[in-house]
């Protein structure tokens, strides 16, 4: 379509049945060159009034008209066209339908801004912010030149508004704004004051819905010595600290500025009626002087809602690689007055049987977890029995990269003392005690988090250890890389890689530090962990991993799918010495609110034999 001198014509048919009263009337604009847009709001406001039509007498229905051209004139000037004209013409329509309503829009000149003044009162007009305040006139939104557009005159507004009470003026407001628009000569003169208010400084802190944690777990987040100056983002900062630990359902984080506030944590109304709010209290509490140059002290108020003190959840589940699986899980918040809390839990399937205890520290101010526990784990695969006690730490961070950026990082670090008895079948058998050291870092990059469909992922990871009855090391690292692509509307191209190697002075391994692949998060085809090294009737760990896989999923809608895919990928002594494991097939795909389900039906090429494999979620 093109939009030029030639009118264009845009139909909005409403059509109903034979009536004695007024039908809708079918309407034809012709937009005499107004820009898409334009046409787009003036259609919408049209629309709306047509739809009254219904039903109305014929008195109403004149009225009605006046308002459909009013309306056109409005949608006009919100867009910078004041010198606008809208003609409405009425004709007769076929028998049983609506009248024909011919709108013919002229826009005329569009409205630019010509000048723009900006003036400051308030402490921010001290020397001190002289810098300040030229940022602010160059972050300011609307500048000569622009159209002059009913929206972007708001949001420049609050957008000014907004980053001066930022940092320090709280309190600040907008005394006067003013467009003087002249539609003859189609420019605007804005001009905009704001009040800043006196600087503001923290005071106390108040905490509000404590009942269990204790009082010292709010001050680990919320840090600062009374005086120091108010900023916005540090608020923002406690606030999602607060949050992110698991012993409150929700917390707020504002100064106790006098006004009352709903349980959401902000005032209602706009960004200027909120800030006229704030500066009358901040008078209020500087005792109805405007001493605009002296700093006033706002108390820090907490708000929280604690979390339950107890929780339990089970879950049963099931998949080709284990079959059906219970777990169930007991956590408890606040553990002897202290902000801890406990997990314990335990998990079985077939091939695997865990129990766990664990004692999680609060994050830090840096967002690292910290946690401690013990751990049982037995375990039957391919020939390959192996019963773990031990303890050990882990700690862990999350974070996003600046600004606006979708990446996301995560680093853990983790040690453990271990004690391993591993039973290989039709060979030997032998006890290790090891002491190991682990760090992983994860890069993140995707449009969704449990479904995505455009966006990568990086991991890599390295361990040391050692074993404690000999002393004999060994060490590992492994690298893990993901790529989604979207393709048309709905279809999606993955491509994974994994590689791994394994340097060691042992025999005697933790059976959890070597590789063994296969299954149907890995290469779909085989058995569960039955590519390694084989040693009497047992698969065991090897040194040395490579897989590689290439998948296309078509949807067909936005929940069902079908996919085709090839896998390989080995286990051995070295990377000289692999044997490829080639496994590909085709299968179905269900959008779950947990992630993708998977169906596949994959042709094991060296076991020459077809297997059915399902799995649920994406391997994060």
């Amino acid at each position: 379509m093109h939009w030029g001198s030639t009118a264009v014509l845009c139909c909005v048919a409403i059509f109903m049945t034979q009536s004695a009263r007024a039908v809708p009337p079918q309407v034809i604009i012709d937009p005499g060159g107004a820009p898409p847009k334009v046409l787009q709001d003036i259609t919408k406001a049209v629309g709306a009034i047509t739809r009254l039509t219904q039903d109305q007498d014929v008195h109403e229905v004149l009225r009605l008209r006046r308002r459909a051209q009013d309306a056109a004139l409005a949608a006009l000037r919100t867009q910078g066209y004041f010198a606008g004209k809208v003609t409405l013409d009425v004709s007769p329509g076929e028998a049983g339908k609506g009248e024909f309503w011919d709108i013919t829009i002229d826009p005329g000149e569009r409205t630019q801004v010509r000048q723009f003044g900006l003036s400051f009162s308030g402490a921010i007009a001290g020397d001190a912010y002289a810098s300040r305040r030229e940022w602010l006139r160059q972050q300011w939104l609307l500048k000569p030149g622009m159209p002059f557009i009913n929206d972007d005159w708001s949001k420049a507004k609050s957008d000014l508004l907004d980053e001066v009470t930022a940092q320090d003026f709280y309190f600040a407001r907008a005394d006067k704004t003013l467009a003087e628009v002249d539609p003859v000569q189609a420019r605007a003169n804005l001009q905009v004051e704001v009040n800043s208010g006196p600087p503001v400084r923290l005071g106390k802190l108040e905490v509000i819905g404590l009942k269990r944690v204790p009082e010292s777990l709010i001050r680990r987040y919320v840090r600062y010595d009374p005086g120091d100056p108010y900023d916005r983002k540090q608020l923002e900062d406690w606030q999602q600290a607060l949050q992110s630990t698991i012993f409150f359902r929700g917390a707020f984080v504002t100064l106790d500025d006098g006004t009352t506030q709903p349980a959401g944590g902000a005032a209602g109304g706009s960004s200027e009626t909120r800030a006229a709010a704030r500066a009358d209290a901040g008078l209020a509490q500087s005792g109805g002087a405007r001493q605009e140059d002296a700093p006033v002290t706002v108390p820090v108020r907490v708000q929280v809602t604690e979390a339950p003190a107890r929780y339990f959840s089970g879950s049963l589940g099931a998949d080709s690689d284990h079959g059906v699986r219970v777990e169930g899980l007991y956590r408890q918040n606040v553990v002897a007055g202290l902000p801890i809390w406990i997990e314990t839990g335990a998990g079985v399937d077939k091939d695997q049987q865990r129990a766990f205890f664990d004692v999680h520290l609060p994050p830090t101010s840096g967002g690292y977890q910290d946690s401690f526990g013990l751990l049982y784990d037995h375990s039957d695969i391919q020939g390959l029995e192996n019963s773990r006690t031990g303890i050990g730490w882990k700690r862990s961070q999350e974070r996003k990269a600046a600004g606006d950026s979708r990446v996301e990082y995560e680093v853990r670090w983790g040690a453990q003392v271990t004690y391993d008895k591993t039973r290989i079948a039709g060979a030997d058998h032998y006890e290790v005690p090891s002491l190991v050291g682990t760090w992983q870092w994860l890069r993140r990059d995707v449009n969704s988090k449990y479904d995505p469909r455009e966006g990568n992922l990086v991991e890599f990871g390295a361990g040391v250890g050692t074993t404690l009855d000999d002393g004999k090391p060994f060490y590992r690292s492994s690298l893990r890389l993901q790529k989604w692509w979207p393709i048309g509307d709905r279809d999606v191209l993955t491509m994974r890689g994994e590689i791994g190697k394994v340097w060691s002075q042992t025999d005697r391994l933790p059976q959890d530090f070597a590789w063994r692949t296969g299954g149907a998060r890995t290469i779909r085809g085989y058995r569960y962990q039955s590519i390694g090294l084989q040693r009497g009737d047992a698969i065991v760990g090897a040194p040395a991993l490579g897989v590689a896989s290439i998948e296309y999923t078509h949807y067909f809608t936005d929940v069902l799918g079908a996919n085709l895919f090839v896998d390989a990928g080995d286990a051995a002594e070295s990377f000289r010495q692999f044997k490829w494991h080639l496994g590909y097939g085709a299968g179905l795909a269900v959008r779950t609110p947990a992630g993708p389900f998977f169906v596949d039906l994959a042709w094991a090429q060296k076991d020459q034999r077809l297997r059915l494999q399902f799995s649920l979620g994406i391997a994060f």
